[in-house]
């Protein structure tokens, strides 16, 4: 059975850092990602990481100051914020597939229950 459990989710000020982690369990995927959703928006893409190769794919948004890595040996992936803005408020959901596009594309498979960023100014 799949399952994908974020952490490191918080309250931290205007202009902090924060790093998010997800660990999977159950398989490995083609590729792993972030997505968030701010209250009364819709969900939106933020990043995904690639398992073997390492390749990652950014929102224009959030390039520059969203960072993410992996560990293969724990199957965890972080994702780095750095400046943050009041504008990344939001719920953050780690989210997987087998299949690079589906993720990047916004239609992954399998979802973790989300961890709560809250950036006070």
């Amino acid at each position: 059975q799949v399952q994908l459990v974020e952490s490191g989710g918080g309250l931290v000020q205007a202009g902090g850092s924060l790093r998010l982690s997800c660990a999977a369990s159950g398989r490995t995927f083609s590729g792993m990602g972030w997505f968030r959703q701010a209250p009364g928006k819709d969900r939106e893409f933020v990043g995904a990481i690639s398992w073997s190769g390492g390749r990652t794919y950014y929102a224009d948004s959030v390039k520059g100051r969203f960072t993410m890595s992996r560990d293969n040996a724990k199957k965890t992936v972080y994702l780095q914020i750095d400046t943050l803005k009041p504008e990344d408020a939001a719920i953050y959901y780690c989210a997987a597939d087998e299949i690079w596009r589906a993720l990047v594309g916004g239609h992954p498979r399998y979802w973790g229950q989300g961890t709560q960023v809250t950036v006070s100014s």
